[in-house]
């Protein structure tokens, strides 16, 4: 059996690492997981944060992997560590690729940052960002109300639109250059962010960074697959704790190709992951 890349989110958003993944890496097979019954992860607690991804690491640590991203970034800022020392294949984040391709970008060191509420209370970005370069200026805003609108489907471009207005009004008055979509979720809904900033503002999409990484961390393991072939969609795995149905029409219209999404209760105690 092939081994295959996890993906874990908070819900849909981790789809955008899946397609990235798919344009670059199409002979590797994937098995994702996105607990939509419990996201937002922004709001909650970083134990409860700790837990959930725990959980959802023990449900894929089921199915032979060769690498592991944590597509979700208030995840990635309290679980990564944790969940390195338990694994010994590669686990990757979504916050240090998007620093860094935030840094190549931007063109006079003003850089924003945009994410929940729990990413942006970590200042995970902002240390990523001032650890590779102290001088930068950097604005965090946290954008509560934008998973909602993802994970609801996005079908009302008037209500896109708004919500996307009101959540980015205070940044219209800081000159940015460069903006990290902070949130995997976000890229889902990069057109209308991305008319709202303006040309002049260049967006970063952690995980389209993330995928680039992955894929160069597998070549230099020399664990790419060897497989001749594209893998088939069938042949990849979607996991919900929500509905079923609504995952699998977001993750069709994203993907643009079939999806059979599973649904996962997660009643596994904690203590006993990774064991």
């Amino acid at each position: 059996m092939q081994s295959a890349i996890g993906i874990l989110d908070s819900g849909v958003g981790g789809l955008t690492v899946v397609k990235e993944v798919f344009r670059q890496l199409p002979k590797e097979k994937i098995v994702y997981f996105g607990d939509t019954k419990r996201c937002p992860y922004g709001p909650r607690s970083p134990e409860q944060v700790r837990q959930f991804t725990l959980e959802i690491v023990c449900f894929l640590s089921r199915y032979p992997m060769k690498a592991l991203v944590i597509a979700c970034n208030t995840a990635t800022a309290v679980a990564l560590k944790e969940v390195r020392r338990q694994f010994d294949i590669p686990v990757l984040g979504v916050i240090e690729p998007g620093a860094r391709a935030a840094i190549k970008a931007t063109r006079h060191g003003r850089i924003g940052v945009i994410g929940t509420n729990g990413t942006i209370k970590s200042e995970a970005y902002l240390r990523a960002l001032k650890k590779i370069e102290r001088d930068l200026f950097v604005e965090s805003l946290a954008c509560p109300s934008l998973v909602p609108l993802v994970e609801s489907g996005c079908g009302n471009i008037n209500r896109i639109r708004e919500t996307v207005h009101q959540a980015l009004a205070p940044l219209q008055k800081v000159r940015l250059d460069t903006m990290i979509l902070g949130c995997t979720h976000y890229p889902l809904i990069s057109t209308w962010i991305g008319r709202e900033m303006g040309d002049d503002v260049t967006l970063i999409s952690s995980a389209e960074e993330t995928a680039r990484e992955l894929s160069t961390v597998l070549h230099d393991k020399k664990l790419l697959s060897l497989s001749e072939v594209t893998i088939p969609p069938e042949e990849h795995r979607y996991f919900t704790t929500g509905k079923p149905d609504s995952f699998q029409e977001i993750a069709e219209c994203w993907l643009g190709q079939p999806v059979q999404a599973e649904h996962v209760r997660l009643d596994i105690p904690v203590e006993n992951t990774l064991r």
